[in-house]
């Protein structure tokens, strides 16, 4: 009895806190809701504090709950929003400067690059940039690197010594394991399922990565070349024999302008925007800079809109969230951008390994709907790679980056065999069927010579497909595109060069030409997708996806945690992928 009577509190008391945390959500909602759009006050002589230590998306994303409209929310802090902060602060009489703080920038190369632009541009306004850190990480440096004064701890660190990349194979984990992968790939570069096919890394593969790790590496030191006014050859001697790894040498390097403590630091923020040691400087984060800045640029009235479509993550099969692109919210956000009058042009924003081949081509679809009514113009990000090219090669004109990570032609397939583990432990799987084909897929058994045929063909069907929508869509011949397909993987400065895409550039770029062809000059950003959310379906599973998470990251620790994740989507994934080749992880 005792043992019920503590079961039924319990129960009793996580459904109290269910309908309490209810309540709290209702009313904090309704506080926050009722506010006004511009909560953010900017004071006079202040300064933008550049701290970008969260995870950087291009969408930040909007929410919409149906039934309880108080909770929707609009976020401000993604990658453009943060631009459009930069760019306004350039004309703000409140804001003096930036300063990069200790910054750990949580963001890929190319959006780094863009919020560089963006800094350049700050420049122009005579306005100044500072920056300081205990320990520059090599994206923090490279963004650093616009600043008119670099500070550096006089104990800090420096990571500059190239780019790197690690692929982790599981041939004999498969071996000793008993579950294995079977495979079925198309592209000789197609290297997303080399790991469970080889222990070492592949001749070609190695090709490809050591060309794209060596075009983003040129761009950076081409970028900080400029900035610092280091020869380029200089920078790779700096990094081979790491020149700049503490703050002594790094200022002999000229790679840091200053070594000062932080106390140091901010007195010299004080001292340019003329304030006296004893008083408290003036901050804003970028951040709340960003609400401000979007409650500006909310009032600016115009009839002509331009949508932009934001598509990041890995493709899936279904409606899709702000983490997966789904063919359910793609398609309604196309389908509403082409109905509605005013909106004169679409700017499709792709940052993507790629995914569910299934839904790349119904995304492709609709995009093919919404190009024969309005222009489209594509914007890649940080990657735009084999499914996320393949939405992509249908617009009328697409804009990379110079770091974008596109191309990827090449289509898999990939289904998990328990038969040497079954066999381990003793397990016989037995199958009754009507028909020769009707069992499609065991677990238990390994695939057949027709059912790897059968898989073989609609890959190949899938290949051809995808080169022919690439040929179409670029004007090329398919043998062409096929020569440069295979699964390989290019940069955008190599994209420009073999017809992938046709012109370097960010976001503005692309709604630069967007307003061109659609013969306008001035016009509002209205951004998609909306994700719908069923505020009662997460209270029911309210907790448990988080806790499941986080006791997995405690006990197995980041690294192992990030393998299991990708362990774990792999064996998620259905039907034939147009997938990216590995988990891009540039260090």
């Amino acid at each position: 009895m005792d043992f019920i009577k503590r079961v039924l509190s319990t129960v009793t008391g996580i459904i109290l806190f269910c309908v309490l945390f209810f309540l709290g959500i209702v009313l904090l909602g309704a506080i926050f809701g009722s506010g006004g759009d511009d909560v953010v006050q900017v004071r006079d002589n202040s300064i933008l504090e550049l701290k970008l230590d969260f995870p950087i998306k291009d969408y930040a994303g909007k929410t919409e709950f149906a039934e309880y409209p108080f909770l929707n929310e609009d976020k401000k802090n993604g990658l453009f929003n943060i631009i459009d902060a930069i760019n306004f602060a350039a004309t703000d009489d409140k804001i003096k400067g930036i300063s990069i703080d200790n910054n750990f920038i949580d963001a890929g190369i190319s959006q780094t690059k863009a919020l560089r632009n963006a800094l350049l541009k700050f420049k122009e306004s005579g306005k100044f940039i500072v920056a300081y850190a205990d320990v520059y990480t090599q994206k923090d440096y490279y963004l650093s690197s616009v600043a008119d004064t670099i500070y550096m701890n006089p104990v800090g660190m420096m990571e500059f010594k190239g780019l790197s990349s690690e692929q982790l194979y599981f041939k004999d984990f498969q071996e000793k394991s008993g579950v294995k992968m079977e495979v079925v790939r198309f592209g000789k570069y197609k290297s997303a399922v080399e790991p469970f096919l080889e222990n070492e890394m592949s001749d070609n593969n190695r090709e490809q990565i050591t060309v794209y790790l060596n075009s983003l590496w040129n761009e950076m030191k081409q970028d900080i070349s400029k900035s610092r006014m280091i020869d380029e050859s200089r920078l790779n001697i700096i990094a081979d024999s790491l020149l700049a790894r503490n703050a002594t040498l790094a200022m002999s390097s000229k790679m840091v302008d200053k070594i000062a403590y932080h106390d140091e630091y901010v007195n010299g923020l004080r001292y340019a925007v003329g304030v006296e040691n004893d008083k408290k400087l003036k901050t804003i984060s970028i951040y709340d800079y960003a609400i401000h800045t979007a409650s500006k640029l909310k009032l600016k009235t115009n009839k002509n809109r331009i949508a932009v479509i934001y598509a990041e993550g890995e493709i899936i099969y279904g409606e899709g969230d702000e983490n997966n692109i789904g063919q359910g919210t793609m398609n309604a956000s196309l389908k509403k951008a082409r109905e509605d009058d005013k909106v004169k042009a679409v700017v499709l924003r792709i940052n993507s390994p790629g995914g569910s081949a299934l839904a790349s081509e119904l995304i492709w679809r609709e995009i093919e709907l919404t190009k024969k009514v309005k222009p489209v113009i594509v914007s890649m990000g940080n990657l735009a790679a084999s499914g996320g090219y393949y939405i992509a090669c249908n617009a009328d004109k697409i804009i990379a980056e110079p770091t974008t990570i596109t191309g990827s032609i090449g289509v898999f397939g990939m289904l998990p065999n328990g038969k040497v583990l079954a066999d381990r432990m003793g397990i016989n799987a037995e199958q009754v069927v009507t028909n020769k084909n009707a069992v499609t897929f065991s677990f238990f058994e390994p695939m057949s010579e027709d059912q790897h045929a059968f898989i073989k063909e609609g890959i190949i069907d899938i290949y051809e497909l995808f080169t022919k929508r690439v040929a179409d869509g670029r004007d090329m011949n398919q043998d062409d595109v096929k020569a440069i397909a295979q699964g390989r993987v290019w940069t955008g400065n190599d994209a420009l060069e073999n017809g992938l895409v046709d012109e370097l550039g960010g976001l503005d770029l692309a709604l630069k030409y967007a307003a061109e062809a659609a013969g306008i000059e001035d016009y509002k950003i209205n951004e998609f997708p909306i994700f719908k959310k069923d505020l009662d379906k997460m209270l029911q599973e309210f907790g448990l996806v988080k806790a499941k998470e986080t006791i997995l990251k405690d006990e197995l620790g980041e690294v192992q945690y990030n393998i299991y994740k990708e362990v774990k989507a792999h064996a998620q994934r259905k039907g034939i992928q147009l997938l990216f080749p590995y988990s891009l992880d540039v260090k």
